[in-house]
Order: structure tokens, then sequence, then C-alpha cells
């Protein structure tokens, strides 16, 4: 005699939402005294679903490898250390804000967000030729970037400093190394690129960029 049950079973996607799978629970007697056999199949759904969530995150696009070679671009949160020759009053530090701005003595707001250094240092300059400064000889260096954030199966998940040539393993070393449960094989990073936010799955010897967020998954076993 055959009898089938159906049970449901909580599932969690790689993407962290829960998928609630239809299991279906078959037992067979073949014999009075014969030990019953449980056979578990999955409904079609439920493992659609699952195969779905796996591949919420890709593999980086092109567009991440190509980011480390590119000049710096400034963004919210990097300090700059502005030097502008013969002029005390002027050189200083200046912090981009929320808007992308610093605040600069005599000209106002300056737009930094998605600029190199080089390219804000002739915008600040062009500036206080315009009536201020006759030949002003601007210099920008980077006093502080911004952060890097640390997310997921780490011993202390948060914000940290930033360092150039930073990798993902230096990254999870400085966040307190790698949890019981994390999958140490590659981690889900989150990049602002030409003011687009994307999201790929790299290698732990990949380049960190100031600005990222970087998520380690659990492992699945």
């Amino acid at each position: 005699m055959t009898r089938i049950f159906l049970r449901s079973l909580p599932t969690v996607n790689p993407n962290g939402s829960i998928t609630t799978a239809v299991i279906f629970l078959i037992r067979e007697r073949e014999m009075p005294f014969a030990k019953p056999k449980i056979v578990l199949a999955f409904g079609m759904a439920a493992v659609s679903a699952v195969l779905s969530g796996c591949n919420t995150y890709q593999p980086a696009p092109k567009a991440f490898s190509e980011a480390t070679i590119q000049p710096y671009m400034l963004d919210s949160g990097d300090r700059l250390r502005v030097t502008v020759f013969d002029q005390e009053g002027l050189t200083n530090t200046y912090t981009i804000d929320q808007a992308g701005y610093i605040a600069f003595p005599l000209i106002g707001q300056v737009p930094a967000r998605g600029r190199t250094l080089q390219q804000l240092s002739g915008q600040i300059a062009q500036k206080l030729r315009q009536g201020y400064i006759r030949d002003p000889d601007v210099t920008i260096d980077i006093d502080r970037y911004r952060s890097v954030y640390i997310m997921g199966e780490v011993g202390q998940p948060g914000q940290y400093s930033y360092v150039p040539g930073m990798t993902i393993q230096n990254a999870i070393a400085v966040a307190g190394g790698f949890s019981s449960r994390a999958n140490q094989a590659n981690a889900d990073v989150t990049r602002k690129i030409n003011g687009h936010v994307m999201t790929g799955r790299v290698g732990i010897s990949d380049p960190v960029l100031a600005g990222d967020t970087i998520y380690i998954r659990e492992r699945l076993f």
C-alpha cells in the first residue's frame, strides 16, 4: 500500500530570502513487516525558486576590474589636503560632504564627486583666478580615503578605513577574519562605478576600492 503526505520546508536562499518548498513524502509498504521506504521529491516550483535565488548575484562585470586601474574618483567621505602655494589661509583639509561638494574659502561650494584629484585642483584654480588670485598653484592629496563596509560572516562586521592596495582578504582580516559559517571562496561586492551602483561576485584576492561594501555569505554546508 502507498501513502502520500505533503510537507513544507523553508529554504534560505543566497540573497537572504526564504522560499517554502513543498515536499512529497511517499511511504511504500511491500510487505506487512517490511521497513517503510521514504522518497523525497521537491516540487518543480520550489526548485525553480531556489535556482532563481542562486542567480541573484552574478560574476563581477568587466567594469569592476577596469575601475581598479582608472584614476581615483572622489566621492562623499574623502578628506582632501588642498595646498595653494603661498596662500596659508587657503591651504587646509577639506571633506567632501554627502552632496559631493567641498566648501572652499572665497569661492564657496565646489563640486568634487566623480572628479579626479587633477580635475578638482584645476577647477579650484580656475575659480580662484576669477578675481581672487592672479596665478594660483593648487595641488591636492588624499588625506583620508572614504571607508569600506564589511558585512556578513566575519568576526566584526562594520565600517573600516581603506588603504591603497587593500584586497578582499585584507579587508576580511581587518574585520576579524571569517566566521565559522563563512563561505571562504568569494565575496559579493557592491561598488559605485561612473555614478552607477553595481554588485558582483569576486574572489578574495581581488582588490578593494574605497567606498566598497563587501558581503561574506554563509556557506551552504
